[in-house]
Parts: C-alpha cells; sequence; structure tokens
C-alpha cells in the first residue's frame, strides 16, 4: 500500500491524537493553528484516506485482572495454506491473543497474550494453542515489566513529509 502524502499540519494532527484522542475538534484546531472547520475537513481526509484507522481507549490490563502477558513465538507444523487459513481463524477467535504477528526467521508467528494468571496461561496454551491450532513449537517468554508502552507511531519530523 502506498504512503499518503502528508505535510506539516497533517502531522501535527495525528501527533495530538495519538496523545490524546479524546480532543474535540476545537481543541484539536487550536492546538494545530487551523480554523476548526479546516482542521475537521483534514481530519475527515485523514479518516479516508485510511491515515487514521480507528479510534479506541488505552485500558489498563492490570486493573482488568490481566496480570500476566506474554509472547509466545509459535512453529505451524504445516505450512500451506489451509493450515495457514486455520491458525489465522484460532487466533482470531481467542480473546487471550492482543495481537498476532507473521514473521520471518525460525519461528512462524508471534503472539502477545493477556491472561490473569499462570493458570489462565496454562489452559490456554494446553487447551486451545496445542491442542487445536496444528502447533509444532512454542516459545513463551513472560513479561516482566513495560519499559516502553506503545503510544502510537513513530511520525516523521513535521516539514519532511512521509518517509
Amino acid at each position: 500500500m502506498k504512503a499518503v502524502e502528508l505535510d506539516r499540519t497533517d502531522l501535527l494532527i495525528l501527533a495530538e491524537l495519538q496523545h490524546s484522542g479524546r480532543l474535540t475538534n476545537a481543541e484539536l484546531a487550536e492546538r494545530v493553528h487551523l480554523s476548526a472547520s479546516a482542521c475537521l475537513r483534514r481530519v475527515q481526509r485523514l479518516e479516508r484516506d485510511g491515515v487514521i484507522a480507528g479510534y479506541r481507549a488505552e485500558v489498563d490490563a492490570d486493573r482488568l485482572g490481566l496480570g500476566l502477558q506474554a509472547f509466545v513465538r509459535v512453529q505451524l507444523a504445516d505450512h500451506g495454506g489451509p493450515a495457514i487459513e486455520a491458525f489465522s481463524c484460532f487466533v482470531n477467535q481467542w480473546d487471550e491473543v492482543i495481537a498476532c504477528h507473521a514473521l520471518t526467521g525460525d519461528m512462524d508467528y508471534l503472539l502477545h497474550i493477556a491472561v490473569q494468571d499462570l493458570e489462565h496461561f496454562s489452559r490456554f496454551l494446553l487447551d486451545r494453542l496445542l491442542n487445536q491450532a496444528g502447533v509444532d513449537d512454542v516459545n513463551s517468554s513472560f513479561v516482566l515489566r513495560t519499559v516502553k508502552p506503545f503510544r502510537g507511531l513513530p511520525l516523521p519530523a513535521a516539514g519532511q513529509g512521509t518517509p
């Protein structure tokens, strides 16, 4: 997919929305030095062009009782199209999987898992991942501490355009 051409003001809008997605249009317009109507048109264009893919609340996993996070590297037993499709379908049904990435290298997928505790993780791993999904091998690493949480994508410096 081709990158969308962004100017300095577009980048400022994106930076503000990544930092604080609940800004009103008036607040956003003031921060990026535009009229409210001009700001709204730009935001709508960014949404229409798919640059702004959606809006969501950042939820604290610990407050929800999801105190254990893990990264699980997965190797599939079969790399044919039907096996990959079946694995993708399973992964998209499991609430514990908060992200899944196909990889290059010695493992096929990286799953980011959020569960209540080690017992919950064990049930997920044994009953779902290893039992249902055509998995040949897994390697798990547990999150001890988050040093830098996801806070938005890196944006080019204002005025430099898209990378």
